[in-house]
């Protein structure tokens, strides 16, 4: 394996951050033009709760009127503006004993922000990154590595309290090891595939320092990060809103690697689909859990780097190639992934009573799916009111299981149509037990057991049932359902879980995840000092002390999408 010898922050073509510009025309690209829309009118009917308060008197956001349903007490939705809101890295105030605007601070934010520093990897001088774990009781493996999954809610805390100049470098040092050359054995791989993490190695004899990269060629069953490139171009997006400086982001070396990123995945072959084909292991869910084929969490990861870099690519000649491609896939993934992928009471009802063996444009069960391989848990699970994205699509085979990653990045990047978004919502509520328990969050429902355990995940000791990510529950999902709480008007959701986490992370030492159906034990293998469940629960909180962080991590509805057709009509994008 090569390393990096130059650093790549002396790179001439580097422009200054310091003074932070106007945002320019960089979410000019953005579909809806919310920017010309006026603030849609209020219309409430009773006294506002501290929720509704806190969105809209303390932080200024005109809230929506409530959805007509049994909880239209809390149900308001944040205005149509995330694009168009500047999303200023505030300083926290988490060393104090309230905040800037008046919330009571919890004695385990100090504790965290403490944890998270300790956790800074220095690269020349320099913090580069986030290691995985501070756990010293146990052995490493690769938890002293930075991962670029891992980092995200790590970078993201520190761009929402105002320290952007680590997200910078991380950006610059992953880009740099993009450019390396990737073999594993005698294969080489894409030019655009990003490390699935990094490390520093340090030679005392010398006094030097150089950086590691693994691109799937350590990883469990060797697979190759299939999410760290959309991870890449959603953080440089995230660090663009929240410093308002387009420089990093129009750099040739950031646009190249974008360019580069996106030619993997928008490349012409025999697919059928708009979706991404993946093997397991190629996202969190990084070992054999019956996820190969097209996995709801990267094809939602897919969706919103797609939309990012609409936002970023400039409108060069080879800029305009891109976009050009981008908005084609876009529509016919959005398509896709609302009209085949989403279930709710009725349209389980449907599957229900397929019929099989069905030819022609004119065929409903297009997939040819068995009724009969409907597991029987989801008659259960299915509530009147909610719905969510399965799992997987594809030939004769649906995967039913709930992901909490792709359905909270499908509300998010509004691969979810409002409706929808609602209805994961309610959802949520409905299955508090199952999907929440005593510790948040499910990563999946429900766990595979039994015979189905050997055959699915090859008898992996680590994903027995309720446990790792065989239906575990990871904190660091704390900052999704936050975000996703919050775009969707439902702020109450996300306190309900937060302080539900509080009560056991600080006492547990912020493991990496729980075991047990209700999320009741710490992980039979779990790391403790987790930094992305440290900085998740960092994130979450800091959403929902200031809200108009959001317009880092999410995106407003494309309102030139087409709603999905009906089923009965011919598959047409």
């Amino acid at each position: 394996m090569s390393s990096l010898d130059g650093d790549v922050s002396q790179n001439g073509s580097l422009k200054s951050v310091d003074a932070h510009p106007a945002l320019a025309e960089i979410e000019d690209l953005d579909f809806s033009r919310i920017l010309d829309k006026p603030p849609r009118p209020l219309n409430m009917e009773r006294q506002r709760s501290c929720d509704e308060r806190s969105l809209n008197e303390l932080f200024g956001v005109p809230l929506l009127s409530p959805r007509p349903s049994s909880r239209a007490e809390s149900n308001f939705r944040l205005i149509d503006h995330l694009d168009g809101l500047y999303s200023p890295g505030r300083r926290s105030g988490f060393n104090t004993p309230r905040s800037q605007y008046g919330f009571e601070t919890h004695p385990a934010v100090a504790e965290a922000w403490d944890a998270l520093r300790r956790s800074l990897v220095v690269f020349r001088g320099q913090p580069v990154g986030t290691i995985a774990a501070l756990d010293n009781t146990g052995e490493q493996l690769n938890y002293d590595q930075v991962f670029v999954r891992d980092f995200v809610p790590s970078a993201l805390a520190f761009l929402m309290n105002g320290e952007p100049e680590i997200v910078k470098n991380f950006i610059l040092k992953t880009l740099r090891l993009q450019s390396w050359e990737k073999k594993i054995d005698r294969f080489h791989l894409g030019e655009g595939v990003m490390p699935a993490s990094f490390k520093v190695l340090h030679d005392p004899v010398r006094n030097s320092e150089t950086l590691m990269a693994d691109f799937g060629e350590s990883a469990i069953g060797r697979v190759a990060p299939v999410d760290s490139g959309f991870w890449w171009i959603f953080l440089l997006r995230a660090y663009t809103k929240s410093t308002g400086d387009t420089s990093l982001a129009e750099m040739p070396e950031c646009q190249k690697g974008m360019r580069l990123i996106l030619s993997l995945c928008l490349s012409e072959g025999f697919d059928t689909f708009p979706t991404l084909l993946c093997a397991d292991g190629c996202c969190m869910i990084d070992r054999r859990m019956g996820v190969y084929g097209y996995p709801i969490e990267i094809q939602a990861l897919f969706f919103m780097a797609l939309r990012c870099a609409l936002l970023l690519l400039k409108q060069d000649e080879e800029g305009k190639e891109f976009v050009e491609r981008i908005t084609k896939r876009l529509h016919a993934l959005s398509f896709h992934m609302r009209s085949y992928y989403w279930i709710d009471l009725k349209q389980l009802n449907d599957i229900y009573r397929y019929k099989t063996e069905e030819y022609s444009h004119t065929a409903v069960n297009k997939f040819n799916v068995i009724p009969d391989s409907l597991p029987e848990w989801i008659f259960d699970f299915m509530p009147v009111h909610g719905g969510y994205f399965i799992g997987n699509v594809s030939p004769a085979k649906m995967d039913f299981r709930w992901f909490c990653l792709g359905n909270c990045i499908a509300i998010l990047s509004s691969l979810a149509t409002p409706e929808q978004s609602t209805a994961i919502m309610d959802l949520i509520e409905s299955r508090w037990e199952e999907l929440v328990g005593e510790m948040p969050l499910k990563v999946i429902y429900p766990a595979i057991e039994s015979h189905e355990w050997r055959i699915v995940t090859g008898c992996d000791p680590k994903n027995t049932r309720w446990s790792y990510h065989n239906g575990g529950s990871w904190p660091v999902l704390l900052w999704l359902l936050t975000a996703a709480c919050i775009k969707t008007g439902r702020p109450q959701i996300a306190r309900r879980a937060i302080e539900l986490a509080e009560t056991r992370l600080v006492k547990d030492n912020w493991p990496e995840y729980y075991d047990g159906k209700l999320g009741r034990f710490v992980g039979k293998q779990a790391r403790k000092f987790q930094t992305w469940s440290i900085a998740g629960y960092l994130v979450a909180k800091m959403l929902l002390e200031d809200p108009s962080h959001l317009g880092m991590v999410a995106l407003e509805e494309d309102k030139q999408m087409k709603p999905p057709m009906r089923r009965s009509h011919s598959w047409t994008f």
